[in-house]
This record gives C-alpha cells, structure tokens and sequence, in this order.
C-alpha cells in the first residue's frame, strides 16, 4: 500500500478570485453573527443565560475585537479603533461567568464598533497581495477570522439553547434518513496520513501531516441515535457504576445526571426534548445530543464497545483504500454542500441516521461531518512537528489537562469552520454543545456486550 500526503490545495489561487471568496465568506459569517444577535432584544443580549456562556454582546464584540487585531491592525497596518476596550474582550483576562459584570459596550456602541472594523478589514483585504508573508499567504489570516467568527456563532447558537422564552430561531427540517446496510463496519489496519501540511486555511493543531500506523477496528456507521440511548437510560445505565469511570460517576452523582441534557419525561414514560424554544417528542432515529464525554463513554461500555480514538476516527473519514491517501472530506476533496452534510445552521437540529448517503466515507461510514460532534477517547495533544502559528493561545495553551477531543462538527458548524482535519476539544463534562458520539471496537473482539440479550447494538438505525 503506497500512503500519500493530503490532497494540495492551491495556496497560489488567482489573487482576486481569492479576494472576493474572501469577502464573500466574510459577508456570509457576519451575516450570521447578525441574525444571532438580532433574533432578540436588548435585555437578552446583555444579560447571562447561563454561567457557562457569555452574554451575546460580548460575543460579538470579541468577534470584531479579534478582527480588528489581526485584519485592521497587523494586515492593515492602523492604530487601534478602540484600545481602552481590547482587555474586555480578551478571553483570557476574564471567564464567561464574569463577563456579564465588566462595562461592556452598550448593544448600538457593539454593532457600530463591528461595522467600522469590518470596513477597515475590507480595505486591508483589499490591499494585501494574500502571498508573501506567512500570515498573508494564501489569506491565511483572513481565513482564520472566518473560522473564528463562524466558530463564535455557534456559540451564540448553543447561547440560544440555553435561553429561556419564547422560540425565536426557525428552520426547515431536515431531509429523511434511510437505513444504512450495517451498523457497523472495519477499517483495516495499516498506516494512514493524519492532519494536514496542504489545506491553507488549517490551523495550527492540525499540523504537520504526519504518518500514523492504526490496528484494525469497527466503527459504527453512524452516530448513536436517541432510540439506542433511550435504552441505556431506561435501562438504569444512569444508575449502574459499572459503566462510568471513577471520574464519571462522580461528576454523574454530582451533577445529578439523568438523562441528556434537555430530556424531560412525561407521566406517561414518553420521552420529549427541548430545542431552541420548542418541546417535542424525542425523535428515536436522531443523532443524540448534549450528552458529555462521561455519558457517551458509559454509553459506549453499557453497549460492550468503546469511543473511538482520534486517529481512528480521522482514518475513518478520510482514509481511502483504494487511492491510498487521505481525502479532505469523507467523501472526497470537493467542499460541502448541502446533499453532503448537515452544517450552517440550515436545520437546528441534527438530521437522521442516512439523510446523507453522498457524504458517506469509501469505507461506507455516514454522517462523520456535521450534525453532531463526536467525543472521542483522546486528550488534546500537538502532532509530530507542531510549530506554534500565529499565537499560542489558540492551541498551545490548551495541550495536555482533562481535555477530550471532539470531531466532524454538529448542525451549527459552518463549512467554513470544519474539515476532516479539523480538531476541537472540550472539558468532558461539557454539555452545552452540540455533541453526540459513536462507538468502535477492536477488531476480533467478541460482540458480546454487558447489554441484555436482544437489545440492539449502538449505531444502527435508530429505529426504537
């Protein structure tokens, strides 16, 4: 087997070409920031709807903040717009539960400061030659802003998960699903090229592309459904130690865990969720959502499996057997559109197992990008030839501590802001974010779980 680096992409492409899928990404995000921010009024903007987030205002002017100092400062080369408020909005000065208490600027004084600084960026994004220098190069820097921009709506969308009141955000559904023809399948051992030295707008963490050597596995084909873990909780999983680690089970009892965060149970045992305002019945051949890394690991053990690594999780979605090499995407090199994944916001929810046979991997694993991320058993840690770039606080600072990966992005991830290289990470008793999971196994391992006999193995269709 030959294995390859990752596809190249074109880091020479036409300057203008460049420049206006530039701008156009750049409309498209603040686009959204907009939308997020205007779907409420000012008293839900300024306040905290939970400790766990920050007040939307504050979202949005670290988004111009961080465009100003990267784009109108050091591409643009101007004095700062605003500088007696850069420490208000920088991350690591303040946590998000105290972010509610600082002299933010006002929500008028917020979006005036956005619009003048994405006029100044507009006009460095005019005058960079995007080649030379590194941060220039290819609009690296300007990528990076998308990405961030992008990366923060999605935290004003979990935002407006956990704000009380009526619905204010509305979407089509997504389209149906369709069963998958097994539940699980193998990846063959052998080497595999993991991250990326290619993609231009990669970030610092998914560097270099380096050869990684993966025994063999089972994955699941999709993610697990609402119907398989229903069962787990109906099943006492929730009540039963010998699924949780040590760590789990305290945070389980600690934090009073019942259920995925958002279920409610009715008197007569029916299970319902809440989402963005709106109760409804569970769907059962849904992704689930809001669980933490805990509950997806006991899950995973109750089932007699486990959670993937984050090697074989990326092998899974990007390796190609045939070509040897891996793809940008699971299926293949082209960016996603909507036939492809469930991403952007488009749908609030995640779409059912087999809504997305054109996204599927060689291997026939479905749904690995968008929907729903998926916690994976590996800490957060820097690749072979890691090189800081262009700040260590973006990943640096986070290498090693409780950290669990999660991949493939959710429903409100924009496609800007995911890849099959694209890594992120969280605190495992995180629950907040649009996170599910789906379970492997080694290869040659007995199926034979601790389940009961006849209950049904975690990935299948979902169809309770």
């Amino acid at each position: 087997m030959t294995v390859t680096h990752d596809h190249p992409q074109d880091g020479a492409t036409d300057p203008e070409a460049l420049r206006t899928r530039i701008a156009d990404l750049l409309g498209a995000s603040r686009a959204r920031s907009t939308a997020l921010t205007e779907a409420v009024d000012e008293a839900d903007l300024v306040a905290q709807h939970s400790p766990l987030m920050s007040p939307l205002v504050w979202d949005l002017a670290h988004i111009g903040s961080q465009e100003e100092l990267w784009l109108v400062r050091d591409i643009g080369g101007r004095e700062p717009l605003r500088p007696e408020i850069d420490g208000l909005y920088d991350a690591f000065q303040h946590t998000r539960a105290s972010r509610v208490e600082l002299p933010l600027l006002t929500p008028p004084e917020t979006r005036s400061y956005v619009a003048q600084v994405r006029d100044k960026a507009l006009d460095a994004l005019g005058r960079s030659p995007l080649r030379g220098r590194r941060l220039e190069h290819a609009g690296f820097a300007f990528g990076m802003i998308v990405q961030h921009e992008q990366q923060h709506a999605e935290t004003m969308l979990a935002t407006h998960q956990l704000r009380a009141g009526a619905p204010v955000l509305h979407a089509e559904p997504p389209p149906a699903g369709s069963p998958l023809p097994a539940s699980e399948v193998l990846v063959p051992a052998g080497p595999f090229t993991m991250g990326t030295s290619a993609e231009p707008w990669a970030l610092d963490n998914e560097r270099p592309a380096h050869v990684v050597d993966v025994p063999a596995f089972w994955i699941d084909t999709a993610p697990v459904t609402c119907g398989a873990y229903a069962e787990f909780v109906d099943a006492g999983g929730y009540d039963d130690p010998r699924w949780w680690s040590a760590a789990g089970w305290a945070h389980r009892v600690d934090a009073g865990l019942v259920a995925p965060q958002f279920w409610e149970r009715d008197g007569s045992g029916q299970w319902y969720r809440r989402r963005f305002g709106v109760v409804a019945p569970l769907v059962a051949d849904e992704p689930v959502v809001h669980v933490c890394f805990h509950e997806a690991q006991a899950y995973a053990r109750w089932a007699g499996k486990r959670l993937p690594t984050e090697a074989e999780w990326e092998k899974a979605a990007r390796h190609d057997p045939d070509a040897g090499r891996s793809r940008r995407y699971p299926w293949g090199d082209e960016d996603p559109t909507a036939e492809h994944a469930n991403l952007g916001q488009r749908h609030l929810q995640p779409a059912p197992v087999g809504a997305y046979p054109r996204g599927a991997s060689p291997l026939g694993v479905h749904q690995l990008v968008g929907d729903v991320w998926e916690w994976l058993s590996s800490g957060f840690h820097a690749y072979p030839g890691y090189e800081t770039f262009p700040y260590p606080e973006y990943s640096e600072v986070f290498f090693g501590g409780d950290y669990r990966m999660l991949r493939g992005g959710s429903f409100g991830t924009d496609p800007a802001a995911v890849r099959g290289t694209f890594r992120n990470w969280d605190h495992p008793i995180r629950r907040q974010i649009f996170a599910g999971f789906r379970c492997a196994r080694d290869a040659g391992a007995r199926d034979a779980g601790a389940r009961d006999a006849g209950a049904r193995d975690a990935g299948s269709d979902g169809v309770a």
